[in-house]
């Protein structure tokens, strides 16, 4: 949606922008997208083996995780339940494919050599909510 700026911006997966670039989007990984550091940004699925194009496709899951007790400061769970707001999530490697700022490194079809990229993915942060690069690391 527009923010009252005027700028354009997602909250999750853009699903008719993913069939629009991508006729065989269920089937093979669709950028939608560049971040602000030079990275790209594709729709749910990656390779199962980073490294390796021939690997089958999955659903890239974000690695966050609410948390089993709310902040002091947050509304009560009984108005808001927990994972409603961002400052219910943490990070946890251990729940999902992707950093902290829902990317990885890996192979891509425009990279075959392999690159640093972002998914937009249908669990929590949905897009990338940081950067892992800048402009002076990015090559393509």
């Amino acid at each position: 949606h527009v923010q009252p700026n005027g700028q354009y911006h997602y909250h999750g997966l853009p699903t008719n922008l993913i069939t629009a670039r991508n006729a065989s989007s269920s089937t093979s990984m669709t950028l939608v997208g560049w971040a602000a550091d030079g990275f790209p940004i594709y729709a749910n699925l990656g390779f199962t083996n980073h490294s390796d194009a021939n690997s089958a496709l999955k659903v890239m899951k974000g690695s966050f995780r609410v948390k089993p007790t709310p902040d002091a400061n947050r509304p009560s769970t009984s108005d808001f339940p927990m994972g409603h707001f961002q400052q219910d999530w943490v990070f946890d490697a251990t729940v999902g494919d992707l950093d902290e700022c829902n990317g990885r490194t890996g192979v891509t079809p425009e990279f075959p050599n392999g690159t640093y990229h972002y998914y937009a993915t249908s669990t929590y942060p949905f897009i990338q909510r940081c950067v892992k690069g800048t402009a002076a690391t990015w090559s393509r």
